[in-house]
């Protein structure tokens, strides 16, 4: 084996060596690659070009020369490669990830050999793979034993040597003048495919390589998706013709640029470059050199300890990693790993972490140093990486018993304190979504002079509301109860009284004239037992909540106010925050009375509703039949006998709250077609996606309906909507109405003509004279013969065979006046969906971007739902309806807006708009740019712009749709006048 290890009397590595840091819009996995390579005594050139530069990255160490490229981008990689090899002033380097640990050691031995050998020009060792998760980090093989010395004479063998069983040269330690010199001859805007692919190929094209055998880089886990969506395999097997062109392309470049090919014949070189992509690709599918497989997994479960490993089934001990140097190496890995968290997975599943310590660490009315102390130990057993909890615990140990337990973390947390730059937990508790919440929800609270105010209110009117929460303890758990009864004390109301429904021991005899009265049940009984407390309540209002269950601080308070004097309003939806199976929170922020929704998704949609008291004692109670859904069964009975009136929403947070079961629920099934049956459907009741429904309403009618296309000087793409109505409209009660606007094209009219006179299942209309948009459907609606017209946009294109069915199956509902389709574009991504008023501006569709199968905000882009608008790009209306509300309004919005002022003016008349993503069609769902006749539209509908019951007041208005608003205040001033 050629190549010799060392070299006396090396220069300084300062001089010899540089270590290139890529970053792009990652700050804590930057700051934790500078505290790993800042102890290398070498030059470390950053290149970050994240759009804001890092606060104190030069600081770091004295070795850091930090680069702010923004210009270069996520994409521009290759540019910001090309800018850093030519800054780099060393004759060794070495490209380094943001999220990789580059071994120090190894990277040392590279550049001695390298040094040593100079006809070597990479040199590089094995690499492991790790995964970081919230308390424990899986390590995994990556590579695989491999030919360790490329040293033919012959620059093709080495070729096809290393790309036949290909590790990765790119974070090989390389000499800089051959990287310098391969980016100088890179053609502009290379995929990062044949970037990776040609890289590797120069370099062995140019000097011999080697791969010491030493374990050099413990590198991320792949895991997610990338922006770059990169596959080198699609490159280097596809068989279109596009791919096939690309590779022969790239084989005669790399045939053409100067290496120790160059004596050979650019054909033969060529084909020396089609052999190597062959070979790599061969080795890539084998797994003959690079092949994941779990190793172990390290789990850092206690403050001051070492991890604890388990050994997965599969060991390598072929591979220079079994040794406790490694090992050890390993654990400051781990450490950084834990004490500056960065990755996604990470930090997702640190979330409900981070919260959970965060509220035990709060101080409850009952606490004393004990209880304090005991929630700081559980808090500690979570997360022992959280400096808080341990500054906190070490606190609290002054003057205890446990004076070793205070020394032991007192080291510990001056371990954690020598990891400089990193995020405080509740800092970075902030910037995730539950704490996000946490603050958003803590600027609602009323202040000290506001709650006077409001309690002087108040006592002017006895008081205001009084509540009744009927609280279900069917597990018998003290500690959730104390968590409901924790969260009603800290709260701003109390003018409630609290009936404890509970299988275990009364811990008190109660009556229901004390604030907190206990009752006695058992799981066959308690629903009874609840009926008899609401027919003995002398609340106004009742909520039925779990023990567990939180309220909000200022829920009941703004409820109190808001609901002083609401005559008519039987129940009352609040907002709610829900607590996900792994502890972090989201919120559920509902729409208005959205019929729909709540009958697609119960699950979300009818929890801890106000129920007037009167009403639930008139209404029976709760039924004992649908024990797993009793508010929604309850709603349904309260729309069977009341309609929608009387049904209220409020824009505020009552709760933080278990997530519902992802299981199917049968009871609400059962009730939903009970409750169908009631309202004279036959309805059938289905569920493809877990926690929502889909009803096929099973109507006995089959209408006939009209299809009206827009024909203007557009003869390819009506073809192209005319066609796919005709090859996918399984519906065959159909027509088809061509409206001609008095088209000049000699093609258009001649194919138009050679449509007439084949039956009445496709028909020409022609004006006499251009028309506007609005008016030539207007005059194509009044020629339809059919029950139900569909207005459909003539570059709109079928996509599903049921899509007619699907509409139909929401337009014959008495209460539906206009259902619309979801519109994508060819990949199956949302371009179009609900319309919400103001959003974005004017009016603004939710969901778009989605893939097809995503679930959306509360399950919404599956499911049908109530929306203030649709598009007219498809629209079903009963013709009649249409009619009766003047169809599209030809003098103010003739070009634009004329489909959501329909669909305002049927809402007005008393129906619901329905969006059906069932109906599914290509459209690119682009909004009309018309200013002027948008700002009429706003000014017509002035009350409804104000506030878009479809949507919700706490959510933006901006972006996609679905996020939550900036922290805003409660108008609390406005509520007491």
């Amino acid at each position: 084996m050629q190549g010799i290890y060392g070299s006396e009397n090396m220069a300084p590595l300062s001089e010899l060596f540089t270590v290139v840091l890529l970053t792009h819009n990652r700050p804590a996995y930057l700051r934790r690659a500078l505290q790993f390579y800042s102890t290398l005594p070498c030059k470390i050139l950053v290149l970050d070009s994240s759009a804001v530069a890092l606060d104190g990255a030069a600081a770091v160490g004295d070795t850091i020369d930090y680069r702010h490229l923004p210009q270069f981008g996520y994409w521009g990689i290759q540019s910001k490669l090309i800018f850093g090899v030519e800054e780099v002033t060393t004759p060794y380097m070495v490209f380094a990830a943001d999220d990789d640990f580059l071994i120090h050691d190894a990277l040392i031995a590279s550049v001695e050999f390298l040094h040593a050998n100079p006809d070597y020009g990479l040199c590089h060792g094995y690499g492991m793979m790790y995964l970081a998760r919230a308390t424990e980090v899986n390590y995994y093989r990556r590579d695989q034993r491999v030919q360790e010395d490329y040293n033919s004479q012959q620059p093709e063998d080495r070729v096809m040597e290393f790309l036949g069983q290909f590790l990765p040269p790119f974070y090989a330690v390389t000499r800089t003048d051959l990287l310098q010199q391969w980016y100088r001859l890179l053609p502009p805007d290379t995929s990062f495919e044949w970037q990776e692919i040609g890289h590797a190929f120069y370099l062995l094209a140019c000097a011999k390589a080697r791969i010491l055998p030493i374990p050099f880089a413990v590198r991320e886990a792949n895991y997610g998706g990338s922006e770059h969506n990169t596959n080198v395999l699609t490159v280097l097997t596809y068989k279109d013709a596009k791919t096939v062109a690309d590779r022969e392309q790239f084989a005669q470049f790399l045939a053409s640029i100067p290496t120790q090919l160059s004596d050979k014949d650019p054909a033969q070189i060529k084909q020396i470059a089609l052999d190597s992509f062959t070979a790599m690709a061969d080795c890539l599918i084998q797994g003959r050199s690079l092949k994941g497989t779990m190793i172990f997994n390290s789990v850092w479960g206690e403050a001051g300890c070492e991890p604890v490993r388990m050994f997965g089934p599969e060991q390598f001990v072929e591979m220079p990693f079994y040794n406790k140097p490694m090992f050890d190496l390993l654990t400051e890995f781990e450490f950084l790993l834990h004490a500056m968290p960065a990755g996604r997975l990470q930090l997702q599943e640190l979330e409900g972490i981070l919260l959970k310590q965060h509220e035990l660490m709060q101080i409850q009315p009952n606490d004393n140093d004990r209880t304090i102390r005991a929630r700081l130990w559980e808090a500690l057993s979570l997360n022992p990486f959280s400096r808080s909890v341990v500054k906190r615990l070490i606190e609290s140990l002054e003057d205890t018993e446990e004076q070793d337990e205070k020394l032991k973390l007192q080291a510990w947390v001056e371990r954690l304190d020598s990891v400089c730059g990193q995020d405080d937990d509740r800092t970075l508790l902030q910037k995730m979504p539950s704490g996000r919440l946490l603050d958003w929800l803590e600027t609602r609270n009323p202040d000290a002079a506001q709650r006077s105010a409001i309690s002087t209110h108040l006592a002017k009117h006895n008081g205001g509301p009084q509540f009744g929460i009927l609280l279900l303890d069917l597990e018998a758990d003290m500690f959730k109860l104390q968590a409901t009864f924790d969260s009603l004390v800290n709260g701003h109301c109390k003018a409630f009284k609290l009936v404890v429904f509970t299988t275990g021991d009364l811990p008190a005899t109660t009556s229901p004239r004390d604030t907190v009265h206990f009752v006695k049940v058992t799981a066959t009984n308690y629903i009874e037992r609840i009926n008899q407390s609401v027919a003995q309540s002398t609340a106004d209002w009742l909520v039925l909540a779990e023990a567990g269950d939180q309220f909000t601080a200022s829920g009941l308070l703004r409820a109190s106010l808001e609901l002083m004097g609401a005559e008519g309003v039987r129940a009352v939806a609040m907002d709610e925050i829900q607590r996900q199976e792994n502890g972090s929170l989201s919120d559920v922020f509902r729409p208005g009375v959205n019929l729909d929704l709540l009958q697609t998704v119960p699950s979300l949609m009818a929890r801890h509703w106000l129920i007037q008291r009167d009403v639930l004692a008139d209404a029976g109670g709760y039924s004992t039949e649908y024990a797993s859904a009793l508010e929604f069964d309850l709603l349904l009975r309260l729309i069977e006998d009341g309609g929608l009136g009387g049904l209220a929403h409020l824009a505020e947070p009552l709760l933080i709250c278990s997530a519902p079961s992802s299981e199917e629920n049968p009871h609400e099934r059962q009730t939903l077609t009970r409750h169908l049956r009631e309202r004279g459907y036959r309805a059938q009741v289905s569920s493809e996606l877990a926690q929502t429904w889909q009803i096929d309403y099973q109507h006995a009618e089959r209408p006939k309906v009209s299809i009206i296309l827009h024909s203007q000087d557009n003869l390819e793409t009506l073809q192209s909507a005319v066609v796919s109505v005709l090859q996918r409209t399984r519906y065959q009660q159909h027509e088809i109405l061509i409206a001609d606007n008095h088209s000049q094209s000699e093609e258009l009219a001649t194919w138009l003509a050679s449509l007439e006179g084949k039956g009445d299942r496709l028909r020409v209309l022609r004006s006499g004279e251009r028309l506007s948009a609005s008016a030539l459907h207007n005059f194509a609606v009044r020629e339809a013969k059919g029950a139900y017209v569909v207005l459909m946009s003539a570059d709109a294109v079928v996509v599903n065979s049921n899509w007619l069915d699907s509409l139909l199956n929401q337009a014959q509902r008495p209460e539906v006046g206009i259902v619309g389709a979801k519109l994508m574009d060819i990949s199956g991504v949302t371009t179009q969906a609900g319309l919400v008023l103001g959003f974005n501006g004017v009016v603004g569709s939710v969901f778009i971007d989605e893939r097809k199968d995503a679930k959306g905000y509360m399950n919404g882009h599956q499911v049908e739902q109530n929306y203030s608008a649709v598009s007219g790009a498809c629209m079903m209306v009963r013709k009649d309806l249409y009619e009766a509300v003047g169809g599209l309004d030809e003098e103010h919005f003739d070009e634009a807006f004329g489909d959501i002022d329909l669909c305002l003016k049927a809402a007005d008349a008393g129906y619901l708009i329905v969006w059906c993503p069932q109906a599914q069609v290509l459209h690119p769902g682009l909004l009309p740019d018309a200013p002027q006749t948008a700002a009429a539209l706003q000014d017509k509908w002035q009350a409804r712009f104000a506030y878009d019951s479809a949507y919700n007041q706490n959510l933006a208005l901006t972006g996609k749709g679905f996020t939550l608003s900036e922290p805003t205040r409660v108008n609390w001033a406005q509520l007491l006048a």
